[in-house]
């Protein structure tokens, strides 16, 4: 059976939610959620799925985030375990009308993590209906994982994530 893992920070906001929206769109005995803090980075093999949901962080470039960025940590503990056989896709939340030009950058950068560690991803998502100026997260009018928008378009967000999650599935062979 495939096994999936949900990892996601912030705590206790909008990233939180949704990350409890997609857990609930799988069998719960395929998946596992916990914060990226909870986690325990020696148990990823027990994965063949690693779901990463985010949100933009607020500063422009990721290397400008305060040094206790728990994904930052996460990726380097990640990036320190050998033998890494799992695949990855990501869910990131932006505001569209607030940071147009910076919206949901944070798959960018969730994506070159991934290269640089060489683990495969999926769940690219397409960009038009979205309203942006520019995003680190996308290429060729493809985001590199589902983008939301919670505060501008919460009716739109359910139906996504239905969407996105039916792709996963049908990727991994769920």
């Amino acid at each position: 059976m495939k096994k999936i893992v949900l990892l996601y920070w912030g705590k206790g906001g909008n990233v939180e939610r949704t990350a409890n929206k997609v857990y609930s769109m799988f069998d719960p005995q395929t998946i596992d959620i916990f914060d990226v803090v909870s986690f325990d980075v020696n148990s990823i093999n027990n994965y063949d799925l690693m779901i990463l949901g985010h949100s933009t962080i607020g500063a422009e470039d990721w290397q400008e985030a305060k040094a206790d960025n728990e994904w930052n940590a996460f990726f380097r503990k990640l990036e320190a375990f050998d033998n890494k056989k799992v695949t990855a896709a990501s869910f990131g939340l932006g505001d569209q009308i607030l940071y147009p030009d910076h919206f949901v950058d944070s798959l960018g950068v969730y994506q070159e993590e991934m290269d640089g560690m060489n683990i495969p991803t999926i769940g690219a998502w397409p960009t038009e209906s979205y309203r942006y100026t520019d995003s680190d997260g996308e290429k060729n009018g493809m985001f590199f994982g589902l983008a939301l928008d919670v505060d501008n378009e919460p009716e739109l967000t359910i139906e996504r994530i239905i969407q996105w999650t039916t792709d996963i599935k049908k990727e991994i062979g769920l």
